[in-house]
């Protein structure tokens, strides 16, 4: 008997110790792939960030209103002219600086009259015919991330047009993790982290400077080194997994540090079940040996005392573990509840753009309403309550379809059925064609058609081309727009319109060119469209359709390999 329990000793000792070895390092490696895996699309978003605003200065150093209001040294309507980019473009902030580097227009009115003649991203783009981008420390701590073009007009230099990159959204967001994110450039500095104070040191004075109270420290638990692999850094004296990737510009990087608490959490729980099933194995073998007794010793009534014993710590300890199981399936919802809120955090910003139109025909239905009641029209201000109550059950659908977007990231495309592109974009313009009463024609083909793109920004296309459509038809008694979506050697998705048709095709995708009435565009839809589809291997073209009217389509490769495992 003695023997036998110390090899179920053993064996329980060494399962307890493979279990615990193996574990870790499994439940270490997938944690480590799960934060390279946000790091990387972390990375992905700044990139998509400082790529979107790169073309702006060289759009706006186009811009005629611009140049002719240097030249002329008129501002009074620049500033105004600046605002309206800003919505159409999602810039941070906007600058028109004169040739003396005086502030001549700005979105931030507060900052008309101020001087950069000195400033690093007014000198170089002075000197430079580029774009330049200039990261600038600010007073009260933190860096201003600005991209900088001189504008020109008859072969002279005559102001800078500056465009502020907003990158504190980012942090704001990454803040929803218990990870610490630090954005390093080429020197090594910190510009952008979860923790403050951390901006404007290196990696090295970062760490020892961590306050007990910040994020890394707040995520920590009372963990040591029983991890089998050593650990990569140490933050206040406590083990962190620390995961670097580069960002493919200037030189950047960006470094995440991540606890051990939540492996540590896992292994316990299945070591707990391990020692409890032991436990219940010693204790039946026990139980087992003291029956065997009793059959043999019937006179001895305090070994039947000791047995009724046993079975009461038995029952103790099964109770024990239907506490211990409840107690898991408590941590289990929560850690439901945490991914739910942490992909919450991620669609934000895809939510504000979606809601943008909806929320937009809901302003102009209020007021059309507002106007009703004051003229004492009851009847059809209730109607357009009507409608407004509409476009909010239009939301609410908008909304449950952005659940698709929490993994969406520029540097990783992802197969695009178009149909569904297409469906998103046209629930995005009903207000707008119920509005015009247009007669709108789809001819779709039944198996759906796969491309390699995003889709926010294919949908950001086939929306600019139906609002292009709805503009050109609005001289027509009998408004129609007709959509088609082939499939062959490429996707192609056709908007044709029996509107006036196209004067203009030389210049009809160049920046700031538009035929509609001022406040009505600034001719930058196209432009941006045809660069969309560009990017992602495609073309955009434009002709006049036999029997009048516009005839735009968007060709793009057809993804033909991938798609039911896409599905």
């Amino acid at each position: 008997m003695r023997l036998a329990l110390l090899v179920l000793l053993v064996v329980a000792v060494a399962t307890v110790w493979i279990t615990n070895s193996l574990l870790t390092d499994r439940f270490t490696q997938s944690t480590r792939n799960r934060a390279e895996l946000r790091l990387a699309l972390y990375g992905g978003n700044l990139m998509s960030e400082l790529r979107r605003n790169a073309i702006v200065p060289q759009l706006l150093a186009l811009d005629p209103t611009l140049i002719a209001a240097l030249q002329s040294s008129d501002f009074s309507r620049s500033t105004q002219r600046l605002i309206s980019f800003v919505e159409e473009i999602g810039a941070a902030s906007l600058m028109l600086l004169d040739r003396d580097g005086r502030t001549v227009a700005a979105t931030d009115r507060a900052r008309l009259g101020e001087q950069h003649r000195s400033a690093g991203y007014f000198v170089d783009a002075v000197r430079s015919n580029t774009t330049m981008f200039s990261v600038i420390p600010r007073e009260a701590g933190g860096f201003v991330f600005t991209y900088s073009r001189r504008v020109q007009g008859n072969n002279e230099v005559l102001g800078v047009i500056v465009v502020e990159v907003d990158l504190r959204k980012f942090e704001n967001a990454w803040a929803e993790i218990s990870d610490a994110v630090m954005v390093t450039d080429s020197t090594g500095t910190i510009t952008r982290s979860t923790e403050p104070q951390w901006r404007g040191l290196n990696e090295t004075e970062a760490l020892l400077r961590q306050h007990p109270q910040g994020a890394i420290q707040r995520a920590i638990r009372a963990t040591t080194d029983w991890t089998a692999l050593p650990p990569d850094a140490y933050v206040a004296g406590e083990a962190v997994m620390r995961m670097e990737t580069r960002i493919p510009f200037r030189g950047w990087k960006m470094t995440s540090f991540t606890t051990y608490s939540s492996i540590r959490e896992k292994v316990n729980s299945v070591l707990a079940l391990e020692i409890m099933g032991f436990a219940i194995l010693l204790a039946l073998t026990f139980y087992a040996l003291s029956r065997r007794a009793t059959f043999r010793m019937a006179l001895f009534q305090r070994e039947s005392a000791e047995l009724r014993a046993l079975n009461a710590r038995l029952q103790r300890e099964i109770a024990e573990r239907e506490r211990v199981e409840k107690t898991l399936e408590v941590a289990e919802q929560t850690l439901a509840q945490s991914s739910k809120l942490a992909a919450l955090g991620e669609m934000s910003a895809a939510v504000s753009h979606e809601l943008n139109q909806p929320l937009a025909a809901m302003k102009t239905y209020l007021a059309g309403a507002r106007l009703l009641l004051r003229r004492n029209r009851p009847d059809e201000a209730l109607a357009s309550f009507g409608r407004i109550d509409d476009l909010i059950e239009r939301m609410g659908a908008i909304t449950r379809q952005l659940k698709s977007y929490a993994r969406k990231g520029d540097a990783a495309l992802s197969p695009v059925n178009l149909s569904d592109a297409l469906a998103a974009s046209l629930t995005m313009m009903e207000p707008q064609l119920r509005q015009r009463q247009v007669r709108m024609t789809r001819i779709l083909p039944e198996a759906p058609v796969y491309v390699m793109g995003d889709r926010m920004r294919i949908e950001q296309v086939i929306v600019n081309l139906l609002r292009n459509a709805l503009d050109a038809t609005k001289s027509v008694e009998n408004p129609e727009v007709e959509v088609v979506l082939a499939a062959g050697e490429t996707a192609t998705l056709t908007v044709r319109d029996n509107g006036d048709g196209i004067e203009n095709f030389e210049n009809l995708f160049e920046p700031f060119y538009t035929t509609k009435q001022p406040g009505d565009g600034v001719g930058l839809g196209l432009a941006i469209s045809s660069g969309i589809v560009g990017e992602l291997g495609g073309r955009l073209t434009a002709r006049n359709g036999a029997k009048g009217g516009a005839v735009f389509e968007m060709q793009l490769p057809i993804l033909e390999s991938g798609v039911d495992a896409a599905e």
